[in-house]
């Protein structure tokens, strides 16, 4: 099985990005953030069209999450992460597809911080590590795929001196990335790639692609039953599709 993650941005406006990486790459479940669609607005019938089925969970103009697969229909297990029910915003969703459980997430981005949008950004984490804690305890496999807006370590970024403030290098993000991981998951780039992980985000500004200006902020984290039969893992360099 093969499990993509891919922070689209905007689905309908990247629909013919999608369309074409999906048709060259052929993943077999795809967890997709920044939807920033409505639940009506998701091109169900597109993806359908290319031999994808989808779970979705929209939201105007921000946010929106989505599980694709191309290995039989996913089954909807949860629609947002538990801890607040207050919480409306779309940034989880949870579906078992070919016998694995495919959590896709949206982690907070938490700027500026400090603040609420970076107390949001921790209070958050420590609902993810919760359920989480509670899937491991299931013994089932497991991967939880997505944008985590964290940046682990020194070495999962270019260069941080002009990032020192940025709640995606905070310790306290850190921390709780650490901390997650240290329940048991296996990071998959990492396993692949213990000295020097790929990045998985460049921004577009300054040329940063062209120097290779990169972060790590894209994480598969994968449960022990789900670990074992980690075969690669890996970053799609593809710049030619514009994604």
């Amino acid at each position: 099985m093969r499990i993509a993650t891919f922070n689209i941005n905007g689905i309908n406006t990247r629909l013919a990005n999608l369309t074409a990486w999906l048709e060259a790459t052929s993943p077999d479940v795809v967890c997709l953030q920044e939807l920033k669609a409505t639940q009506s607005n998701f091109p169900e019938a597109a993806l359908r069209a290319l031999g994808y089925d989808a779970v979705w969970q929209g939201e105007h103009r921000w946010n929106g999450v989505a599980i694709l697969s191309r290995i039989g229909a996913p089954v909807l297990t949860r629609r947002s992460l538990p801890g607040d029910a207050k919480d409306t915003q779309s940034r989880y969703i949870e579906a078992a597809v070919a016998g694995v459980l495919v959590g896709c997430l949206y982690l907070p981005n938490g700027n500026p911080q400090p603040g609420p949008k970076f107390a949001y950004k921790l209070a958050w984490f420590a609902r993810l590590a919760a359920h989480a804690q509670s899937l491991l305890d299931s013994g089932a496999p497991v991967v939880l795929a997505g944008d985590y807006n964290v940046v682990p370590t020194e070495r999962d970024i270019y260069n941080s001196r002009s990032w020192k403030t940025n709640a995606l290098l905070q310790p306290e993000s850190r921390a709780a990335y650490a901390e997650l991981v240290g329940q048991g998951w296996t990071d998959s780039l990492l396993e692949r790639f213990p000295e020097n992980p790929p990045w998985t985000f460049w921004q577009y500004f300054r040329q940063a692609w062209e120097r290779d200006a990169g972060l790590r902020i894209d994480h598969l984290l994968l449960s022990p039953a789900l670990a074992e039969r980690l075969r690669d893992a890996g970053v799609d360099p593809r710049q030619g599709l514009n994604l």
